[in-house]
């Protein structure tokens, strides 16, 4: 049933329209600095975009930076919204079951399908952002990168600190994924399902956003999505990204039980 799923998903041109249309972005945001004279000077204006002026190695970081926001949450939130609640438009949810697949296995198929989608996005969008960065902002010609505390970098620790980024930013999408999946198993409308999903997330937003909130920011799931920007000072700042991954490792147990024991307990009707 996985196989199936994945099968769906890969052969799908929405799903690698969506792809491109995230890798799209960061490149164009960095031929925009490569070629134009608007850009602060390497040393001056922020500290990411400065580090990132000075090296395009560190450019697969500001890429995520740029898709994070808006744009990978609203990818991620439709095909997360659509697992469950397209099949029930289309009309063969109720067919599925017939077969002997079982509502546990269809919902972990089509949760493996959303991690996998989630992975390629990110993946593809930080490989992107570190071609578009070397070709076009260039590289150090330093044997190190500058951090963002402006100490040495190696090669070694940037790799590696940029892998952990791609897992922790991914993993932060899987609350979306989880939020939108359980909205597909209440409804049978993709499209709520997935506005539904963000308009929490617009809410959390704001809410971080708001000092009365104050009493329950650190709870919302959106609170620590930019706390990977802390992988590239020195010392990592751990607290912060930890806090991130307990968050919203919670978020996604609980929404994940919950579109279970929903699911396992609805009446399927179309």
């Amino acid at each position: 049933m996985i196989l199936v799923e994945l099968r769906k998903l890969l052969g799908r041109r929405r799903t690698w329209a969506s792809v491109v249309l995230l890798c799209l972005l960061p490149v164009v945001v960095a031929v925009f600095l490569a070629v134009t004279e608007i850009a602060p000077q390497p040393g001056e204006g922020p500290t990411l975009l400065s580090a990132v002026l000075g090296n395009g190695a560190l450019y697969p970081a500001a890429a995520l930076g740029i898709v994070l926001p808006f744009f990978l949450p609203i990818a991620v939130a439709v095909v997360a919204g659509d697992a469950i609640a397209g099949e029930a438009a289309a009309g063969t949810l109720r067919y599925l079951l017939v077969r002997p697949v079982g509502r546990t296995r269809l919902l972990v198929a089509k949760l493996v399908s959303v991690l996998v989608f989630t992975l390629i996005c990110v993946v593809a969008v930080a490989v992107t952002g570190y071609l578009a960065g070397v070709t076009l902002l260039g590289t150090s010609t330093a044997a190190t990168t500058t951090t963002l505390s402006g100490t040495s970098l190696s090669t070694a620790d940037l790799a590696w600190r940029t892998g952990v980024m791609v897992l922790y930013i991914g993993w932060s999408m899987v609350g979306v994924a989880g939020v939108c999946l359980l909205l597909s198993t209440m409804t049978d409308s993709p499209l709520a399902s997935a506005l539904g999903g963000l308009a929490v997330l617009v809410s959390s937003t704001v809410l971080v956003a708001l000092d009365a909130a104050g009493g329950v920011r650190d709870y919302l799931p959106t609170r620590y999505w930019l706390a990977w920007v802390h992988l590239f000072r020195d010392p990592i700042l751990w607290h912060d990204v930890t806090r991130g991954v307990v968050v919203q490792s919670v978020y996604v147990l609980v929404l994940l039980g919950a579109a279970w024991a929903n699911f396992a307990t609805r009446d399927v009707t179309s």
